[in-house]
């Protein structure tokens, strides 16, 4: 009698998972960082992609965006050009922005007798967009500066995982590593590292002159598993002074292109004066001889 109680409770728990389903077992979470390309699956894909629709939300119950209906491109939307369709019925978007990231919901829809029925069941894909900005434009970054990097992991508002450092086992760590791909840490002096908001991380450090074109990567981890890292390089700005060096080069070229000029004129000007000179001669002597005919003739 025991038995069949324990068989018909395992029973109702199996019914009563079939009923309530498994939603969220089998949803994706891709991540990327911002510029690149992503590939976001449809787990329920059919062989016909003519029936996939593609619907997207930013926010938890925002209203949900149709970007692919029937298989062919909402080219009403802004993000269309960067939008497509691939032939596993995926959906494509290039160069990744920030303001990409969200629920991604794929379906299929097929009519008949002009009702239209949907065929499996949703399949959802989570975007997390990865981005570093800097608090100094390129022509501020020199030597002696400091510039101040922030990451953050733009991400939908219901995954059910967070950035606290507490959860390092279940939600998602961020962290940056140097050029030599070591973890930094608060403890060493010159880079301060801190976390002002949620799924935020800051590294702030005072630019030396080795750091021309060195990499700081930001990386972000679940489960310490790596998910996706973006790279900051810094390039520093030419030098205040190299700029002005090279004033006096020409400077120096045109005084001697003057000096040149003027040793090459001097002997001809001077030629030019004896024979003015000797010409001046010639008029005065030929004008006294003149004068002297006429008082002969006189």
């Amino acid at each position: 009698m025991a038995d069949e109680c324990n068989l018909c409770l395992l029973g109702l728990i199996f019914l009563f998972s079939l009923l309530t389903g498994t939603s969220g077992v089998d949803d994706a979470h891709v991540f990327i960082s911002s510029g690149g390309n992503v590939h976001l699956p449809c787990n329920n894909a059919l062989p016909d992609c003519k029936s996939t629709t593609w619907n997207y939300e930013r926010f938890r119950h925002s209203s949900a965006v149709e970007l692919i209906a029937g298989g062919k491109l909402n080219e009403d939307i802004e993000s269309h050009e960067r939008l497509s369709l691939g032939s596993d019925c995926s959906l494509n978007i290039r160069n990744v922005t920030k303001g990409d990231y969200g629920l991604y919901t794929c379906q299929h829809w097929t009519s008949v007798n002009g009702q239209h029925h949907q065929q499996g069941t949703d399949a959802h894909v989570y975007l997390h967009v990865l981005c570093v900005s800097s608090s100094s434009s390129q022509t501020e970054i020199s030597p002696g500066s400091s510039v101040s990097l922030s990451c953050q992991l733009y991400s939908y508002s219901d995954t059910g995982v967070s950035c606290h450092d507490s959860g390092l086992s279940k939600g998602y760590h961020l962290f940056w590593v140097n050029q030599a791909g070591v973890k930094l840490t608060i403890s060493d002096s010159r880079y301060q590292i801190s976390a002002p908001g949620h799924c935020i991380i800051t590294l702030t450090t005072t630019l030396l002159n080795e750091d021309d074109n060195r990499e700081w990567r930001c990386a972000v981890t679940h489960r310490n598993q790596l998910k996706t890292s973006v790279t900051y390089t810094v390039r520093i700005s030419a030098h205040a002074d190299s700029a002005t060096a090279v004033i006096p080069v020409h400077t120096t070229k045109s005084i001697v292109i003057i000096v040149e000029f003027a040793v090459f004129a001097a002997p001809t000007v001077i030629l030019l004066q004896i024979i003015c000179a000797r010409r001046a001669g010639r008029k005065d002597s030929q004008h006294r001889e003149e004068i002297v005919m006429n008082t002969v003739l006189e």
